[in-house]
């Protein structure tokens, strides 16, 4: 009931002062948005899924890339630990969210069905906007899309001059809560024809201070990254890109390892550190307009390794392992579209090969001796992927338009031999679909609908995991598991226009075979529960997601947002139980203010309700209050000022109530009262 009151008087709330526009203050209205990760630019408008929206502004206003999905319609934003955050879309994470950067996967061999750090690994100076497609967009991008598509959209140099020309975007800044200190610079030179682009950034932080003045020791971790960009433009109709990125983080604590967590009297390790973390991304694009047969081509193609390394010590061990696990994937598109006054189609091919390299060994810190033991993945193991897709929009009516398609993809999955584990090799070949109608009232108001049903083949993490997991538990492989499935529908009407917009969605979802972590009943020597993937539930989930804008007056706008989800699973024992991580009612109410042509005001409230439908899993969770995890409101406020045309600063205090608070399903209390300034030049 509570949860349930809160919803309808936050429904009240959103219709009397409205929201979020789908994304930030600073956003445009959606029907000038031209989205991208639909695989070719199409004006949003025409889209029938749900879109939500990150700009550059919004990312390189926070630590992370991930930060920018904090507060945003239909994301819901967890953290297991500093330095990193996953996004959870319709009550679904890791590697049940497609994560990619400019049309090559970022999600690889190793991403977790649990909530997975990788994308707080993309450089914040790199990114133009970061587009969400909530739902199953099955026939664009297959495999691992059963929750929805994170899609980073790279920032690339534009001149509009045939001279040569210079930009240049310096920024610094301090807060208090972690004592964070950053640095972010980038240089342009170019004209139309020709432009290069290079940034690099750094970013240093204490250990965090939460609500009520405790500091949470180690949380501390230091970030840099690099990125260089080229882009050819010989003519109008032909592009070249040439992108290299790198970010690392050299040692990043692992905290609901190192500090005791709920229903623990002390941690389950003395060492777990992320030593380093890194990503290097590379990629190679060219685009044609009306080529081959009157069409628009483009190919991609990429490489991305991930490194994601660790040095680990169990409680008052005198063992320590190294471990040294690595991801390459190389991905290659080849897309052909076309536009006409009443359709919009495109046609492709897709081709990935990820291989996993791993190795550990244990050092015994007295006498210093190492020696090789099994790695947590095993070494060599490797997917292959292909598939053929279609994907068309049509113009049936001056109403009405639907849009779908299909796609075949064919996965090749082969796990090495180890000590523990036999060779396995898994072969999964699926068709998977959509199908969005979208029926305009009128210039303004729109009614839209959608329908997918998609799949995700196992990875290497799933497969062939072995060592220790949170929650004091200890995993095994299980090469023998199946492909998950899923079925998905949403309904929703929006609004688009000066001074008001407004989206409304509801969802559904079923998830069969669905891989999850179960208990074996063993136990290891050191006191740790043996786990193991096994396709085990069948997931029921639904929910609602708002969003609303509204201009108050001249210079006061007023944005909102409401997420509610609700899950059950039932096991294939016939227990039926709430669905694991779902997160609770949240959203947020802010007012920005234009008080001058240098000045601009912004304050907001945050809030999610108590979550206390929690699953076995749930309640095993050293992270995750046996109870419940209580409900909490932050309120916040900012001042910028704009001086001239370069120069911008930015004073921010959060969570000025100091309140002490955990985001549901994350490893660390959030910060507490926080203070920070920013000062910004560009030129």
């Amino acid at each position: 009931m509570k949860n349930l009151r809160q919803l309808l008087s936050a429904c009240v709330l959103l219709s009397a002062v409205s929201n979020d526009t789908l994304a930030n203050l600073e956003q445009p209205h959606l029907d000038e948005v031209v989205v991208t990760a639909t695989r070719r630019p199409v004006v949003a408008d025409d889209i029938s899924s749900a879109l939500t929206f990150a700009d550059r502004d919004e990312v390189l206003a926070g630590l992370l890339v991930t930060d920018a999905l904090s507060t945003q319609v239909g994301v819901y934003l967890q953290q297991t630990t500093p330095g990193q955050g996953a996004a959870i879309i319709r009550g679904l994470k890791g590697s049940a969210i497609l994560h990619l950067v400019d049309g090559i996967p970022l999600s690889n061999a190793l991403f977790r069905s649990a909530p997975t750090p990788y994308l707080a690994y993309v450089p914040t100076t790199a990114v133009e906007r970061i587009e969400v497609i909530r739902g199953t967009p099955a026939s664009l991008y297959g495999s691992q899309a059963v929750g929805g598509v994170v899609h980073v959209v790279s920032r690339l140099p534009q001149f509009d001059s045939a001279d040569t020309e210079v930009k240049r975007d310096v920024s610094v800044h301090f807060d208090s809560a972690e004592r964070q200190q950053s640095v972010r610079g980038i240089f342009d030179a170019g004209n139309k024809s020709l432009s290069m682009s290079i940034s690099g950034e750094y970013l240093s932080t204490g250990d965090r201070r939460i609500g009520g003045g405790e500091k949470l020791v180690p949380t501390d971790f230091t970030s840099k990254a690099a990125r260089f960009v080229v882009v050819a433009n010989p003519s109008d109709d032909r592009s070249w890109v040439f992108d290299l990125q790198a970010l690392e983080q050299p040692k990043t604590p692992r905290i609901d390892e190192l500090l005791a967590g709920f229903g623990q009297t002390e941690p389950s390790s003395s060492e777990y550190f992320f030593a380093p973390s890194r990503r290097l991304f590379a990629r190679a694009g060219h685009s044609v307009s009306d080529a081959l047969l009157g069409l628009d081509w483009r190919i991609d193609a990429g490489w991305q390794r991930i490194d994601d390394d660790r040095i680990t010590r169990d409680l008052q061990s005198s063992t320590r392992r190294y471990e040294e696990n690595r991801s390459d994937l190389y991905a290659v598109a080849l897309n052909a579209s076309r536009e006409t006054a009443t359709t919009s189609w495109i046609v492709g091919t897709d081709v990935q090969t990820d291989v996993v390299s791993s190795a550990r060994r244990e050092e015994d810190i007295t006498t210093m001796t190492q020696t090789t033991i099994q790695a947590r993945f095993p070494n060599g193991s490797r997917i292959d992927q292909a598939a053929i897709f279609g994907n068309t929009d049509w113009v049936i009516s001056e109403r009405h338009s639907i849009n779908g398609g299909l796609r075949y993809t064919k996965v090749k999955i082969d796990v090495a031999e180890t000590s523990v584990n036999s060779a396995a090799r898994i072969d999964v070949s699926r068709i998977s679909g959509d199908l969005g109608w979208v029926y305009s009232f009128n210039d303004a108001w729109q009614l839209v609908a959608n329908a997918g049903f998609g799949f995700r083949a196992p990875n290497i993490s799933d497969l062939g995991t072995l060592g220790n997991r949170p929650g004091n538990r200890f995993n095994i492989p299980n090469t023998d598991l199946r492909e998950e499935r899923v079925q998905q529908l949403d309904l929703g009407m929006r609004r688009r226009g000066d001074g008001f917009g407004i989206e409304f969605m509801l969802y559904t979802l079923n998830f069969d075979d669905r891989i999850t972590s179960v208990l074996t009943g063993d136990v290891t020597s050191d006191g740790r529960d043996v786990v193991q993937s096994v396709n085990a539930t069948k997931s029921s989930i639904r929910g609602a997601e708002v969003g609303a804008n509204v201009e108050i007056s001249e210079r006061l706008t007023a944005n909102a947002i409401l997420n509610y989800t609700w899950g059950r699973e039932t096991l294939d024992s016939g227990t039926v139980q709430p669905a694991d991580r779902i997160p609770p009612l949240s959203g947020k109410l802010a007012l920005q203010f234009d008080a001058s042509a240098t000045w601009v005001l912004d304050g907001w409230l945050r809030m999610a309700d108590a979550q206390e439908r929690l699953s076995d899993r749930d309640v095993r969770d050293v992270r995750i209050n046996p109870q419940g995890t209580p409900g909490w409101l932050i309120a916040g406020t900012r001042a910028r000022w704009l001086p001239n045309e370069s120069w911008s600063v930015e004073l921010l205090a959060d969570n000025l109530l100091d309140k002490r608070f955990r985001v549901h399903g994350s490893g660390i209390d959030a910060p507490g009262r926080n203070f920070g300034v920013t000062v910004r030049a560009t030129w």
